[in-house]
């Protein structure tokens, strides 16, 4: 198929890959154009100066970019996407955003006869790398059947969620979940230190119990050793728990623990490890001051 992919940073840049690697003809674009030629000096294809003219021509163009300015400026702003677009193609966002803006974007697409999900992943630069994201969409059934087998590309799972928005809101569930989480394992790990258990030790025990989870498994020996230079960034987790706290305001959902690691990573960032990885919250308990 013919597709674009705008936003080629730590998971946009292989994303794209794999639909090169699959055969598809992909034009990108970035920001930064000299990231646009080293992608396509790897992978073939074209860039383009534009999201508009990367955009024109595409069955279906992906993004994945920062936040919500950046998604209204790159799907439509005056040389956004869907400036060139034509009607029938669709527009998919992998950006971690609100759902607000989801359903911003869905209905200026629809406006231009262009269809629209958002879909968010999760599974971070290693599920990017590997083809190995799960991807929660959102939007109508029609143009997520048309573009299921295209997103499979990189992906372990998709599923559609349901309309315009269920994919973000999806999305901060899963951040919601992560936050409380690593906090937990945090804890555990402080904990065991203090007691004078050997925390490896007690990780590999445990982890073969009901407390195993992915956060522990890939996230627990580079805690014990206070490595954090890696990793999805601190700054990157405040982003979305401003989101998730955000539409919990709206809808009346408690999120009280949420609340408090949120704060917490803010104490991270006070101490210059905004990109840390966010497991870097057990250097808060292992090192107060």
């Amino acid at each position: 198929m013919k597709l674009a992919f705008l936003g080629l940073g730590v998971m946009g840049y292989p994303m794209a890959g794999h639909l090169a690697r699959a055969g598809h003809d992909v034009t990108v674009y970035n920001r930064s154009g000299a990231k646009a030629e080293q992608w396509v000096a790897a992978h073939g294809g074209r860039s383009a100066a534009t999201p508009a003219a990367a955009a024109a021509g595409a069955q279906i163009v992906m993004m994945c970019v920062g936040n919500d300015d950046d998604v209204r400026a790159v799907a439509n702003g005056p040389s956004g996407a869907l400036a060139g677009m034509a009607p029938g193609a669709t527009l998919v966002d992998h950006t971690t955003a609100s759902a607000e803006v989801a359903r911003e974007v869905f209905a200026a697409a629809k406006a231009k006869g262009v269809s629209f999900l958002d879909a968010p992943v999760s599974g971070g630069q290693a599920g990017a790398e590997n083809g190995k994201l799960t991807i929660m969409v959102g939007g109508e059934q029609a143009a997520y059947a048309g573009a299921e087998s295209v997103l499979a590309t990189y992906a372990r799972a998709v599923t559609l969620m349901g309309g315009p928005g269920a994919g973000q809101l999806t999305k901060m569930v899963n951040q919601i979940c992560i936050a409380g989480l690593v906090e937990g394992l945090s804890e555990g790990i402080h904990f065991a230190m203090r007691a004078g258990l050997d925390p490896l030790l007690v990780l590999d025990v445990i982890s073969k119990g009901a407390a195993q989870s992915w956060q522990m498994e890939n996230r627990g020996k580079t805690m014990v050793a206070d490595k954090f230079d890696f990793g999805f960034a601190v700054d990157w987790m405040r982003k979305d728990l401003a989101i998730c706290l955000a539409e919990a305001r709206r809808n009346g959902a408690m999120l009280p623990v949420t609340a408090v690691v949120d704060q917490l990573y803010a104490h991270v960032q006070a101490r210059g490890g905004g990109r840390w990885d966010t497991s870097s919250l057990v250097r808060l308990l292992n090192h107060p001051k």
